[in-house]
């Protein structure tokens, strides 16, 4: 796994390097974007993007949750999360990433034997 998180700032000098806007701009598109992406989901609505996933809202019912220090039972609301699908072209992505990346620490052991 790796050890990076992605930032705004990542996704901006990508921009930068592989479409050639300024970096002003670059960072523009990236903010422009993530805002017509968050105030979509806020409304409720999906936002489905082809080969990546989809972000949902999804409604939870109330229920009852339990205070992990005394065991007490207190009643968790209703409430809206956000939550991401990944595509099946995502999935299929991150478990060849995953298989390549098992396969070269199998060689390395299997060398150093």
């Amino acid at each position: 796994m790796g050890d990076r998180t992605l930032t705004r700032a990542d996704l901006a000098e990508a921009v930068f390097r592989k479409i050639g806007l300024s970096r002003t701009e670059s960072a523009y598109l990236v903010e422009s974007v993530l805002e017509e992406i968050c105030s979509t989901i806020a409304q409720g609505e999906a936002v489905k993007i082809s080969s990546f996933g989809s972000f949902l809202v999804r409604a939870k019912n109330e229920r009852v949750g339990r205070n992990p220090k005394t065991g007490e039972e207190v009643p968790i609301s209703p409430r809206r999360v956000a939550v991401f699908k990944p595509s099946n072209v995502m999935k299929d992505r991150i478990l060849a990433a995953h298989d390549l990346r098992g396969s070269t620490s199998h060689q390395v052991l299997k060398a150093a034997e």
